[in-house]
């Protein structure tokens, strides 16, 4: 098994630029996947993709510089065994509220003896040259994601879990479960003070700051307040703000 060089680079402290793929399609997935970025995620909580699809778009991002990862439906051991026995180099795994949650997770993600992931890596040990179940468990990325008000309750105890390697904040959830509305107010104290606790326990337990951002004006003010895994926005999105653009250019001439 290859090391991607993800996980290496985000340990020693880089940015990574990360795509949201949301769209169910392969040629898709691999146009995102040759756009510069560093990783690319199939979202198969919130959009339309079962796992036959998954499969699909995880070969097509292969076949580009980006590596693949995967936002799995729940925190679910089986989900995330799932995705890595077809290919997946990390998992992102919604709603963690709590640190047994969080290890649960984890150990769903790591072979024994440090955690408990069956044997059985049907696609990945295609995908990447061989498999070997010491590289898989140096190299697999696990974020989990902090959501709500129980996650940032029990922040401290979550990022102290063996073999977890960061944490993800969804800000829009977030946001929703703060202040009641779904939308990233980056001028908003509640969300704000909330972001910055995240930072704050990745830094003290060295674990990688993760988040989503929907553009890249929100990424790079992300960026600038200490998240280094940072996506810069959602496939479908940035279809329709580009082709919404294009057609309000037409029209005004």
């Amino acid at each position: 098994m290859q090391p991607s060089g993800l996980k290496d680079r985000l340990m020693r402290g880089d940015t990574v630029a990360n795509a949201w793929l949301t769209i169910p399609s392969a040629f898709a997935a691999e146009a995102v996947a040759h756009a510069g970025v560093d990783s690319v995620t199939v979202d198969m909580q919130h959009a339309p993709i079962d796992v036959a699809t998954m499969v699909t778009m995880l070969q097509a991002v292969t076949a580009a510089p980006a590596v693949p990862l995967v936002r799995v439906g729940s925190h679910d051991p089986a989900a995330a065994m799932q995705v890595l026995d077809a290919g997946a180099m990390g998992v992102i795994c919604p709603l963690i509220d709590t640190p047994e949650q969080a290890a649960a997770f984890v150990r769903a993600c790591r072979y024994p003896p440090e955690g408990g992931r069956s044997w059985g890596p049907t696609r990945a040990k295609f995908a990447h040259g061989g498999y070997d179940r010491t590289v898989a468990n140096d190299e697999i990325l696990t974020f989990a994601m902090i959501e709500t008000p129980s996650g940032l309750e029990n922040l401290g105890t979550i990022a102290q879990t063996a073999g977890l390697d960061g944490l993800f904040v969804g800000p829009v959830d977030l946001s929703l479960n703060l202040t009641g509305q779904p939308v990233v107010d980056l001028d908003s104290g509640p969300l704000m003070g909330a972001l910055e606790q995240v930072i704050e326990a990745c830094t003290t337990h060295g674990l990688i700051p993760g988040v989503f951002a929907s553009n890249g004006q929100e990424a790079a003010r992300m960026h600038a307040i200490g998240f280094r895994f940072v996506t810069v926005g959602a496939d479908a999105a940035h279809m329709t703000r580009g082709l919404s653009a294009a057609t309000k250019e037409l029209k005004a001439n």
